[in-house]
C-alpha cells in the first residue's frame, strides 16, 4: 500500500492494527493474574466480574479459567471486542464470557451489582484517584477491585521518565501514595505487588516490536507510521534504562 493510500493512517488506526494480533495489549502475565486472583476469595459462579479496558481480552479469558462466575469485558474499541468475542466463542467461553462495547468513565451497569472489577493498564488513562472513585459504586459491599497503574518502584524519580509519562497523560505515584488513595476512596488494601520486568520485555514490547516491523513494510514510507515506530521504540528503550525506578503494580482491593 503506496503513500497516497495511507496518507489518512492515524495513530489509532496504527495501534489498533499493532494490537489486534497481540495476545496482551499492555505489560502483564498469567503468573500475575494468578498471583492477585490469590487475593480474592471467596468468589463462586454467581460471581459478577467486570474486566475494564480489555482490549482483545487475554486476561479476561484467563479470568474465565480461574473463576466460575460471569465475566464482562469492557473496551472502547469495537475491534478488541470483536476480537474478545470471536476468542471467547472459539474456547466455548461465550456463554460466560461476553465482550462490549464501552466507557470506563460511564459504566453500563447497575450500582452495587459487580463481585470484582478488574483491569490491567488502562486505569491511568482516567485518573487511579478518579477510576477508584467512580468504580467504587458499582461494586456490592465486600467486592473486590484488582488494577495495574503505572508507579515508582524507588524515591528517586527521573525526570526523563517523568515527562514520558505526563506527555503521554498518566500521573506516577508511589506505591504507598497509591494506597493511600486507594483507602481513601472506600477500599479496604489488601495486597499490591510489581510486574516482573518479563512482563514488559518478553510478554509485550517483543511481539509488538515485531508486529511494528511488519507494519512498517506494509506502510512503508508512511510518516505517522514512522513516527508511531519511533515513540514505540522510545518507550522500549526508556524503560531498559530505567526499569528499577518505575513499572506496573497490582493494586488489590476490597470495598468496606
Amino acid at each position: 500500500m503506496g503513500e497516497l493510500e495511507t496518507k489518512h493512517l492515524s495513530m489509532v488506526d496504527i495501534l489498533l492494527e499493532t494490537h489486534i494480533g497481540l495476545e496482551r495489549q499492555g505489560p502483564g502475565s498469567s503468573e500475575a493474574v494468578e498471583q492477585a486472583l490469590g487475593f480474592l476469595k471467596p468468589l463462586n459462579q454467581f460471581s459478577k466480574i467486570v474486566d475494564l479496558g480489555c482490549g482483545t481480552g487475554g486476561q479476561t479469558l484467563l479470568l474465565a479459567k480461574y473463576l466460575s462466575g460471569t465475566i464482562i469485558g469492557l473496551d472502547m474499541f469495537s475491534d478488541f471486542i470483536d476480537k474478545l468475542n470471536e476468542n471467547a466463542r472459539k474456547m466455548k467461553l461465550d456463554n460466560r464470557v461476553t465482550g462490549i462495547i464501552g466507557s470506563m468513565e460511564k459504566l453500563p451497569f447497575q450500582t452495587k451489582s459487580l463481585d470484582l472489577i478488574w483491569s490491567e493498564g488502562a486505569i491511568d488513562n482516567i485518573g487511579f484517584k478518579e477510576g477508584l472513585s467512580h468504580w467504587h459504586g458499582f461494586l456490592k459491599k465486600g467486592g473486590f477491585i484488582a488494577v495495574t497503574c503505572p508507579s515508582w518502584l524507588t524515591e528517586e524519580r527521573p525526570n526523563v521518565v517523568e515527562r514520558f509519562w505526563n506527555d503521554a497523560g498518566s500521573q506516577l505515584e508511589t506505591i504507598s501514595d497509591n494506597i493511600k488513595i486507594m483507602q481513601k476512596c472506600g477500599y479496604q488494601f489488601v495486597a499490591s505487588f510489581a510486574l516482573p520486568q518479563k512482563c514488559w520485555t518478553e510478554n509485550y514490547f517483543i511481539p509488538r516490536e515485531k508486529a511494528i516491523n511488519k507494519l512498517l513494510e506494509k506502510y512503508a514510507g508512511n510518516k505517522i507510521m514512522m513516527e508511531y515506530a519511533e515513540q514505540n521504540r522510545y518507550e522500549t528503550e526508556l524503560y531498559s534504562k530505567y526499569s528499577q525506578h518505575y513499572g506496573y503494580v497490582f493494586y488489590i482491593g476490597k470495598v468496606i
